[in-house]
C-alpha cells in the first residue's frame, strides 16, 4: 500500500494510477496527513463459456446450418 498527498498526486496521477493497474497494490491519498481516498483496481473474476452465458441457456434457438459460409449475406470488400 502506497501513500501519497493530494498534491503529489494532482502532479504525477497518471503515473500512479498506473502502477495501482500493473501491481495491485492499493494507493490512499491524504489531505494534511489523513487519508481521505483509497484507489484499489478493480478484480475481476474470469468465468467460462458456460458461466458467462447461463443465463440464455435454453432460450436461443438458431435455425439452419451454423456452419455454412455466409459469402452471400457479408461481401468482401
Amino acid at each position: 500500500m502506497r501513500v501519497v498527498a493530494k498534491s503529489a498526486l494532482k502532479a504525477k496521477m497518471l503515473e500512479y494510477f498506473r502502477d495501482v493497474e500493473t501491481t495491485g497494490d492499493e494507493l490512499v491519498v491524504t489531505s494534511n496527513g489523513v487519508p481521505v481516498l483509497r484507489v484499489v483496481p478493480i478484480t475481476r473474476k474470469k468465468m467460462s463459456a458456460e458461466e458467462a452465458f447461463a443465463d440464455v441457456r435454453g432460450k436461443i434457438e438458431y435455425r439452419g446450418d451454423m456452419l455454412s459460409p455466409t459469402a452471400d449475406e457479408w461481401p468482401e470488400t
